[in-house]
């Protein structure tokens, strides 16, 4: 079995809260927990949606889209997402909103609707959030990749504090910085083992050749 699809192992069945309504924003990229994600908003659909989110105070949903584009119809997006919340925002000209959000909880879409307007409006619940886990020794190389490659980018593109000790916290980091496909983002988000997760990233680190 593919390790990828052996860490998916999910989670979703288990340790889900009730449900909520949320608003959906569909993109080409995966947010995890404890990520910082600058977006570009210009779509009316989107610039409501998050002026909405701004002035009540609330997070909305970033889902990796499984079909379909960024802008124009309505995209498809994959059940397990993660929320966002606003942390900074400016309107550099009239309509378009640049806004940085921060990773919150992960959660799931039970069931989902395309509103008139071209929102995709879900129902959704929260998924546990996962418990720290000491970084095991034979894992260690991989948390001092992520360092140099956090220094070489600039600490202040990262939520502080760094947990380099946290086997769930520098998991969801490589998860998000290393070259690796949708897909393979979207099973780490997926994934409710952090052991699992840290393994298939410590073989792609070794595979690659940035570790020994």
């Amino acid at each position: 079995m593919n390790p990828l699809d052996l860490g998916r192992r999910i989670l979703a069945k288990t340790a889900r809260n009730d449900t909520f309504e949320l608003p959906l924003f569909p993109l080409n990229t995966v947010l995890f927990p404890g990520g910082i994600l600058p977006l570009k908003v210009f779509e009316p659909r989107y610039v409501e949606l998050v002026s909405d989110c701004m002035r009540e105070e609330k997070p909305f949903g970033i889902n990796l889209i499984r079909a379909g584009q960024e802008t124009g119809a309505p995209a498809d997006p994959e059940p397990v997402g993660c929320l966002a919340s606003i942390s900074s925002w400016d309107m550099p000209e009239l309509g378009i909103l640049q806004i940085q959000v921060t990773g919150g909880l992960r959660f799931f879409v039970e069931h989902s609707h395309v509103e008139a307007n071209g929102l995709v409006l879900a129902s959704a619940s929260t998924i546990a959030e996962e418990p720290p886990l000491a970084l095991p020794a034979k894992y260690r190389a991989c948390a001092d990749m992520l360092k140099r490659i956090i220094d070489h980018l600039g600490h202040e593109r990262f939520q502080t504090p760094f947990k380099y000790d946290d086997t769930v916290w520098v998991g969801y980091r490589l998860a998000e910085l290393l070259p690796l496909k949708r897909s393979a983002r979207q099973n780490m988000l997926e994934m409710n083992d952090s052991l699992v997760r840290i393994e298939i990233l410590h073989s792609f680190l070794v595979r690659q050749g940035l570790i020994a």
